[in-house]
């Protein structure tokens, strides 16, 4: 998909993207993609363990957080495709794309809109994700609200704190099953080029989402060089506990000639 002209502007707190640390003429930059019902502060955390050369930004989808009143997006190529178009707005930096659940999918397809535009990523790092042609179908945006809150309540996606109010619950259930729509009904394009990029996939060895044995089919969404890490824990250990995966972040793109 090849997007417009490139302008030379800032990163702004608007749009799609939330810039979480503030690194002038960054010798990288990491992308951040939310999981279902997350948000841009889902990696708020990660700023204070960041290498500090690295900028970190972090998407913000449509209807989510301090974007709640706009519509939901109607696709994982719609976000891809938009996230792209403003990322080439910014002054050129080695990018890092990292995407959790479905976060993941929509990190791959904005790596291949970047690619397609001429500004390929550095790396693309997919966490607690099927390869993309595993991925989608699934019926659990149409279950019912009890049942859709529940499930989500036990992966441990809905904080304790909240889980209990219903209030809240009526307020966040609609984004929410948007978001695992947008994840169950994702297709791939059919025969796409192959990211020139290095892939690393990780998992959690006690996520009931992914098949640990079938990761290595993330393999086959590029042609450069593609790796494997796993910890113990549920789907969302990683993003509640993240300061070995930013360290082995940081570690693989200091092998890649990512940071310099």
């Amino acid at each position: 998909m090849k997007l417009g002209g490139v302008n030379r502007l800032r990163t702004r707190d608007r749009g799609w993207l939330r810039a979480l640390t503030s690194v002038e003429g960054p010798a990288d930059r990491w992308v951040c993609f939310p999981h279902s019902g997350g948000s841009a502060g889902t990696y708020r955390a990660w700023s204070s363990a960041m290498p500090a050369n690295a900028q970190l930004l972090a998407v913000q989808y449509p209807g989510h957080a301090d974007r709640m009143s706009e519509a939901p997006a109607d696709s994982v190529a719609e976000i891809a495709s938009r996230v792209a178009e403003e990322l080439m707005r910014l002054e050129p930096a080695p990018c890092a794309l990292f995407g959790h659940s479905l976060g993941a999918l929509v990190a791959y397809e904005t790596a291949r809109v970047l690619q397609e535009n001429g500004r390929p990523p550095r790396c693309l790092f997919v966490s607690g994700a099927p390869a993309p042609w595993h991925a989608g179908g699934g019926t659990t945006h149409r279950a019912g609200d009890d049942e859709l809150w529940n499930a989500l309540r036990d992966l441990g996606g809905i904080d304790p704190g909240i889980a209990d109010d219903p209030e809240l619950r009526d307020l966040l259930l609609p984004v929410l099953r948007s978001d695992i729509t947008l994840n169950e009904t994702y297709r791939p394009a059919p025969d796409p080029e192959p990211l020139h990029c290095e892939v690393r996939c990780y998992y959690n060895t006690e996520d009931p989402l992914v098949d640990g044995a079938r990761l290595d089919a993330w393999a086959g969404v590029g042609d450069g060089r593609f790796s494997m890490r796993s910890w113990p824990g549920g789907h969302f250990r990683l993003l509640s506990d993240p300061a070995e995966l930013i360290g082995d972040i940081a570690e693989t793109l200091a092998r890649s000639g990512a940071v310099r």
